[in-house]
């Protein structure tokens, strides 16, 4: 088994629900604000939790980090988030170990997406981690992790298909309005949201429609202006919403708000409407959908739907699995390196100490200068030895720890050297 410990009695954990197991509804439950996830994390961090981080997006509600049991990091998720504990239990993952680690390296790398190849979960891994550092000390293991997940998602997208087509929700919505409109350039469309899921949205609205018929509204209007100029399409203030909905053909509604920010109330229509809800929580009420001329699609229902469309990525899913468990293997030998430190430091020590104790016999007997030929000979000797104790833990080891157990038993390295 990996050594993925830091003490014998901590374990390195990822804990959290996903669109696999839960509806939107149950991952908007546990969907966890910024304010949130600052305390989260500094709670943790009161809690002895080491090289902790969070991920929270539409998808997923995710934490990581070493923790004497489970429920540590299950009770900070129900803490900081609107969920209950029984209903974590019910719907939550729990990974450990190398298991943990795999599925980072999966999600990072668009693997374990809703929409096969979605990148832009990697802009969140980033984000977490940045707000993990800006909190809490470096830390080494984190470090290695991370990075080892970003360069594996940016060789997984260079070397292969896998991102090709639809790779993101907001993409994936604007295919979909594609497929539903013949006429798109003449359908007038409202997004409602200029975060990073309406800027991703709107970028790709203006590649297949025209720019005339695109309206932002935000209810912070500066944002608006600032993409709205950067896109040139109309914006609209906050005020006007009502209006500029019941004039629209087609809604994007991605405000990622707490609660609904379209309901029933915000909707008169004298022609169908299309709504696209990319949010999570759901930020549209459900009850829209019971309106006359209505259309209401939400995010888990496109993917769904857009899935169809990917069958073909699936056969460049193990040319993305090769380049990914490549570098996952490096940095298993790099966990595996910093554990066989002390033993293989011991062991170092060990052997020039024999070597030095043997050497000294014959130092009497031979020149100044043959002395300091076999001591370079004698050196050498002991780091290939150490070295090849190393090379046989990194490649045929089974049993780390009770290999190493094994090394300090046969060179009695818990002993104090001088008593040798």
């Amino acid at each position: 088994m990996r050594y993925l410990e830091e003490q014998n009695n901590i374990q390195f954990y990822s804990i959290g629900i996903s669109y696999k197991k839960t509806d939107a509804q149950t991952r908007g439950v546990f969907s966890i604000t910024s304010e949130n996830q600052v305390a989260l994390l500094t709670e943790a961090k009161k809690l002895n939790c080491t090289s902790v981080f969070l991920i929270s997006t539409c998808n997923r509600t995710e934490l990581y980090g070493f923790a004497s049991e489970a429920k540590t990091l299950l009770h900070l998720l129900v803490e900081f988030s609107n969920g209950e504990i029984e209903l974590l239990k019910q719907n939550a993952f729990i990974y450990k170990g190398t298991q943990a680690v795999n599925h980072l390296f999966k999600v990072g790398c668009g693997l374990d997406s809703q929409i096969i190849g979605d990148f832009e979960v990697i802009s969140q891994v980033k984000k977490s981690y940045k707000q993990s550092l800006s909190l809490q000390p470096s830390d080494v293991f984190l470090d290695r992790l991370i990075n080892s997940v970003i360069q594996a998602s940016r060789k997984v997208k260079a070397q292969t298909q896998l991102s090709s087509g639809v790779t993101s929700v907001s993409f994936a919505g604007v295919q979909y309005i594609r497929n539903q409109f013949s006429d798109l350039n003449n359908k007038k469309i409202l997004l409602y949201g200029t975060g990073k899921l309406g800027r991703n949205t709107c970028d790709n609205l203006i590649k297949h429609s025209n720019h005339d018929s695109i309206t932002l509204i935000n209810r912070s209007q500066k944002k608006a202006e600032i993409l709205g100029h950067k896109f040139d399409v109309h914006v609209k203030s906050h005020d006007f919403l009502n209006e500029e909905i019941a004039n629209s053909d087609i809604l994007f509604v991605a405000t990622g708000a707490s609660i609904p920010t379209i309901t029933q109330h915000n909707i008169t229509l004298e022609t169908p409407l299309l709504i696209l809800d990319l949010s999570i929580p759901r930020n549209v009420a459900p009850e829209v959908a019971q309106l006359p001329g209505v259309t209401l699609i939400h995010m888990d229902e496109l993917s769904q739907l857009t899935n169809e469309t990917l069958k073909n990525r699936q056969e460049h899913l193990p040319k993305a699995y090769e380049v990914m468990d490549h570098i996952k293997e490096e940095f298993y030998e790099w966990v595996d390196s910093r554990k066989m430190i002390p033993t293989l430091n011991s062991l170092n020590a060990k052997l020039k100490q024999y070597k030095d104790s043997e050497l000294q016999k014959l130092t009497k007997s031979i020149s100044k200068d043959d002395s300091e030929l076999m001591m370079q000979l004698t050196d050498k000797i002991v780091q290939k030895l150490t070295g090849n104790f190393a090379g046989y833990l990194r490649k045929n080891s089974t049993d780390f720890d009770k290999d190493l157990n094994f090394i300090h038993q046969i060179f009695k390295l818990d002993e104090s050297q001088s008593n040798e």
